[in-house]
């Protein structure tokens, strides 16, 4: 009897053995999911989704997430090509096309992607001077995102864009850019207001010449302006002679002309 009841529990731990080394064999992989299963430590093929089967000690299975990452790039030191020392930071979005390249190429590829857009971001706006960064972080962007897709691509990564966040300026710095768009208002204005003076002086000297060819019409100029300045102020206005004299004259020559005609 203690034999029996000895195989019985031999052949009872068996069958309990085999009942979980079958369950584990089932994966359940997510629609986002691969799996990067190893034959013996060999690369065997990419699985999924849905329920797989990975044979225990013989196979294994590294789990793949396909979703877009969204990585936060670390503050940067950056020394501009000005030599303006400015901090930058960005956000950046990668997913894995490629599982298996993902898995055998590189170690971790979330740290290479992240170490490798640090470095990438120095380098590149190290190139550009500070008013480059400020005003145009798009083509930026479009620059630093070019560059990381080549580099990840053996990686089976896609860098999908990048965003740079804060370029941050010391006091003094601020002060400057302040002082220097001031300037540069102050430079815009004086511009306006010379082309303005300009403007005003062609078409004064167009009408000077138009009133020359003229005189009675020059005259009748004059008198307008001064009903201007009798409205404008109350005071009294000393009409001078030889401009009265000189309208009588023009006027008594239209008359002739007229009784001619």
């Amino acid at each position: 009897m203690a034999q029996f009841s000895f195989m019985e529990s031999a052949t009872f731990f068996l069958v309990g053995f085999l009942v979980l080394v079958l369950i584990s064999s089932f994966k359940i992989l997510r629609e986002y999911e691969r799996g990067v299963i190893f034959l013996l430590g060999r690369f065997w093929k990419v699985k999924g989704p849905g329920l797989i089967i990975v044979v225990p000690v013989i196979q294994q299975m590294v789990r793949v997430d396909l979703r877009t990452i969204t990585m936060d790039v670390p503050s940067q030191d950056v020394i501009s090509r000005d030599n303006v020392s400015v901090k930058v930071n960005a956000v950046l979005y990668f997913r894995v096309v490629d599982p298996q390249k993902a898995i055998i190429n590189v170690e971790n590829f979330y740290m290479a992607t992240s170490e490798l857009a640090q470095t990438t971001l120095r380098s590149v706006l190290g190139q550009h001077e500070l008013d480059e960064m400020l005003a145009e972080r798009e083509r930026l962007n479009e620059d630093i995102q070019k560059i990381l897709d080549i580099q990840t691509d053996i990686w089976g990564i896609k860098v999908a864009n990048v965003e740079i966040k804060h370029v941050d300026l010391d006091d003094s710095m601020i002060r400057a850019i302040a002082k220097q768009a001031e300037a540069e208002r102050e430079r815009r204005a004086k511009v306006i207001h010379a082309e303005g003076e300009l403007q005003a002086s062609v078409k004064l000297a167009d009408a000077a010449q138009i009133l020359s060819k003229q005189p009675y019409s020059m005259q009748l100029r004059y008198l307008q302006t001064l009903t201007q300045i009798a409205g404008d102020n109350n005071s009294t206005i000393v009409f001078p002679v030889d401009v009265m004299q000189s309208m009588i004259k023009e006027l008594n020559k239209n008359t002739q002309s007229d009784n001619i005609n």
